[in-house]
């Protein structure tokens, strides 16, 4: 019991745990590459190129409509969302478009889970309903950058995310024995994070929160949809990604 209640402190709080790494992970790099200049114009490059990696905790928000309160519904005490882990790999395109502002592509494939518990009255046992989703996302980000400091710069980054799930069957599919969602989501992302700045890559590790726009209940109802008003998605990722290398210093040569 005690070991349950430990791993449910940590599940509350991971969050926290996540962003004190991140920037104690910050500062040692930082105290050990202050001294140099790595790819000491790399980011005057007009576009490069990179890849990312990133690992989320997604859930639903939900809205109940009126209909939930009416005594059709007394038997269901509560819709729950459930909190999931899930990953994302995508490729980095990046513009330069002033000297401290770029703008970034991001196609991305991400894995996710999502669940919402239904608990009764009436002595029926809790139901859980859960989707398995992949997604191919296209994120449009702008990174506003600090000035550079030896090898290391803050950022700020944030712009829409457009998502359409891999495997999806289309808005209008009809489904009575589960949850009916749209297969279709648009969301806000905003994030930070640092550059770190190698002899052949750039290395920055971010956090990144996402919040859904898109109402993603369907108009057809049934028995899992009946009591909500809105369904929308919100995760928060730790991503880090590396960008540069050989290419760069090959193009550096000629220069030279």
């Amino acid at each position: 019991m005690q070991t349950s209640n430990t791993w449910y402190k940590f599940h509350l709080h991971w969050y926290k745990i996540t962003f004190i790494v991140f920037f104690l992970s910050i500062g040692k790099l930082h105290a050990q590459n202050l001294s140099y200049d790595n790819l000491w114009d790399y980011d005057e490059q007009w576009i490069h190129y990179g890849f990312l990696i990133g690992v989320h905790n997604s859930d639903y928000r939900i809205e109940y409509n009126d209909y939930f309160v009416t005594p059709a519904m007394d038997s269901v005490h509560s819709i729950i969302p459930g909190n999931y882990f899930g990953f994302k790999l995508g490729f980095v395109v990046d513009f330069y478009l002033l000297q401290y502002l770029s703008v970034r592509l991001l196609p991305t494939i991400g894995f996710y889970e999502y669940g919402l518990n239904y608990r009764f009255l009436d002595g029926q046992p809790n139901q859980k309903e859960l989707k398995d989703a992949t997604m191919m996302e296209l994120p449009l980000l702008f990174k506003y950058k600090s000035t550079r400091r030896g090898n290391l710069n803050l950022y700020l980054i944030g712009g829409p995310n457009f998502q359409i799930e891999a495997a999806g069957n289309g808005d209008k599919v009809k489904i009575t024995e589960k949850l009916e969602l749209k297969n279709f989501n648009l969301s806000l992302e905003l994030g930070m994070g640092c550059d770190i700045f190698y002899q052949l890559f750039k290395f920055s590790p971010e956090i990144r929160y996402s919040f859904g726009f898109r109402n993603l209940l369907s108009d057809d109802i049934n028995d899992f949809n009946i009591g909500l008003n809105r369904l929308t998605t919100h995760n928060i990722t730790a991503y880090v990604s590396f960008e540069g290398g050989p290419s760069y210093l090959k193009r550096r040569k000629n220069k030279l």
